[in-house]
């Protein structure tokens, strides 16, 4: 049975977490918010979202912030605590075209057994440091599946198959800040999930808050991509055995 839910972690996105909850439930699905231990203004906001939408809005919070990635994790544990079969991540800045929704699930149930990936097509609003960037994760991650099955590792609008993904996380040690986004599709892949890339438009709002840390982050995503080279190397004869079995 098919039966997505939306998972969003949330730090601090107080003025556009609203917008985003009520898109999301316009299309019928209900939604797990995992505060990642936010400042009180918006804790209040997210409280205040799951009481109006009881029984639609499921709140998790984190007595500390954990980083994206250990509030997506928490919040795929929950979901698949709710029974749901799917989760749609979206982020919690507005940055996402939620007028895409429609499609990634359409696809989600079409091929129930793939993850769901969204592919950005960038407007002019992206900061261009940032767009050159993400091209050396794109190599590092295509060095690393010895595969071009996926266009964009960084993008965190996807929906992924909830039973193969928890058993994920709850076996291997994954990165719980920015390199999960990263990690986590490659893993997969190399589960033999199958990917299926969706372009999808991506704005980044004038005002908006952003909380990669420069330094930090990269220096995280870096050891990220020498765990998964290593990984790689003793997979790489099943990962090319994959490109030409029959």
């Amino acid at each position: 049975m098919f039966d997505p839910v939306a998972v969003i972690p949330v730090y601090n996105h107080p003025d556009t977490i609203g917008r985003v909850v009520d898109d999301v439930l316009a299309q019928g699905l209900r939604c797990v918010l995992v505060d990642d231990g936010s400042e009180p203004r918006c804790a209040g906001v997210l409280r205040r979202l799951a009481d109006v939408h009881a029984g639609r809005v499921t709140l998790v919070r984190l007595a500390r912030n954990q980083g994206k990635g250990g509030a997506m994790m928490a919040g795929l544990r929950e979901a698949r605590r709710l029974g749901h079969s799917h989760a749609l991540q979206i982020d919690a800045d507005g940055q996402h075209d939620t007028g895409d929704l429609p499609r990634f699930l359409a696809l989600a149930r079409a091929q129930p057994n793939a993850l769901i990936c969204g592919c950005p097509v960038y407007d002019e609003s992206v900061p261009k440091g940032r767009l050159y960037a993400r091209y050396l994760t794109h190599v590092w991650v295509w060095i690393n599946t010895l595969s071009l099955a996926i266009r964009d590792s960084m993008c965190g609008f996807r929906v992924y198959p909830l039973q193969a993904v928890v058993a994920l996380i709850d076996r291997v040690a994954i990165g719980r800040r920015m390199d999960f986004d990263v990690e986590v599709l490659v893993r997969l892949h190399w589960s033999g999930m199958p990917i299926v890339n969706l372009p999808t438009r991506v704005h980044y709002p004038a005002d908006g808050l952003s909380h990669f840390r420069a330094v930090l982050d990269n220096v995280l995503i870096s050891r990220m991509h020498a765990r998964l080279f290593a990984g790689m190397l003793w997979r790489a004869p099943a990962l090319l055995w994959r490109k030409v079995r029959p």
